[in-house]
């Protein structure tokens, strides 16, 4: 009864944007013709957009982003740098949606590669919104697998893991990683890691054609804080020893080194020294994220980043001034 409940809302889901956006119609005109009222109409249209029925994409960026994306590239040696441009509203939620449509773009070129049959992926909220914008491919032959613990410490689901959401946007087979992202212990991880369903699933995730990873912070608005995956103690372990970025897990100073603190040790997932060599797409969204992007792209491992305007900026300033103070 539910899968036919959910088929007629996508069949007006469809038919209104129809009238939308290739019709030009306004949602009163579309919810006189459909027989209902304009609030539902508004509703439809919106999960036909998040449903991915709706695709549209913009040629091109502006000469200032094509500049940034030069030297960064250049600066940290990457095979593509996308920056997208600034929305001007000057929050998070709008660098993490710039981002989130580049980078859609992006995800749906590597999906429909017949080269790439795995694909490794992290979490975090500018993936999921990466994903959650990306169109529909069929690759049912396609598998996703997560790189890190698709878990909280208390064991419940993670809401910023996408393998399920990169699943359905594909048709693909995913895998997650049924084991918290960070362990209690050091004792606890290496339990984990002693079970041979997760071995195999690390296996598996290692031979990823391509991985795709967000970059964090440890900061108050990063998603280890907001969410709870660590505790206000253990962020101030992290503060006092210098880590600015979460990457893959493991946290880093600034200049791209491991930083010396235990919670690292205990993140359950792929090291990213596991996966040097390969390619490995990094979304990043937001000034605030600008000493965390530093320290990730120091780090060597990062082949692609997709960024957004305003924290390329920041991140091309400081390049600037440590260049400068070093010359």
């Amino acid at each position: 009864m539910q899968a036919r409940e959910d088929d007629w809302t996508n069949y007006l889901a469809i038919r209104a944007a129809w009238l939308s956006f290739v019709g030009g119609r306004t949602q009163g005109e579309i919810a006189k013709q459909l027989g209902m009222s304009p609030a539902k109409v508004h509703r439809l249209i919106a999960h036909a957009q998040k449903a991915g029925y709706v695709k549209f994409q913009i040629e091109g960026r502006p000469l200032e982003c094509l500049e940034l994306e030069e030297r960064i590239a250049g600066e940290f040696n990457l095979n593509s740098c996308i920056i997208a441009p600034d929305l001007g509203g000057g929050d998070v939620d709008g660098a993490i949606r710039a981002v989130a449509v580049s980078a859609a773009h992006i995800l749906s070129d590597v999906v429909s590669s017949n080269a790439v049959r795995r694909i490794g992926v992290g979490m975090g909220r500018t993936i999921k919104a990466a994903v959650e914008a990306m169109p529909r491919v069929n690759r049912p032959d396609l598998e996703i697998i997560s790189i890190s613990g698709s878990l909280t410490r208390t064991l419940a689901a993670n809401p910023f893991d996408v393998v399920q959401r990169m699943q359905e946007r594909t048709g693909g087979e995913g895998y997650y990683l049924p084991v918290p992202y960070f362990a209690e212990s050091q004792e606890e991880k290496d339990m984990f890691l002693g079970q041979r369903s997760v071995q195999n699933l690390m296996e598996r995730a290692r031979g990823s054609d391509v991985f795709i990873v967000g970059i964090g912070s440890v900061e108050n608005e990063g998603h280890l804080i907001q969410r709870g995956m660590i505790s206000k103690e253990e962020q101030a372990d992290l503060m006092d020893s210098g880590a600015v970025s979460d990457l893959m897990g493991r946290f880093l100073t600034i200049d791209g080194k491991i930083a010396p603190v235990s919670l690292g040790d205990c993140a359950v997932g792929l090291h990213f020294n596991e996966v040097q060599g390969a390619r490995l797409i990094a979304l990043a969204g937001g000034e605030s994220k600008v000493d965390a992007a530093l320290a990730a792209l120091r780090a060597g491992v990062i082949t692609d980043l997709v960024a957004d305007e305003t924290l390329a900026r920041a991140l091309s300033d400081k390049i600037g001034l440590q260049l400068a103070r070093s010359a």
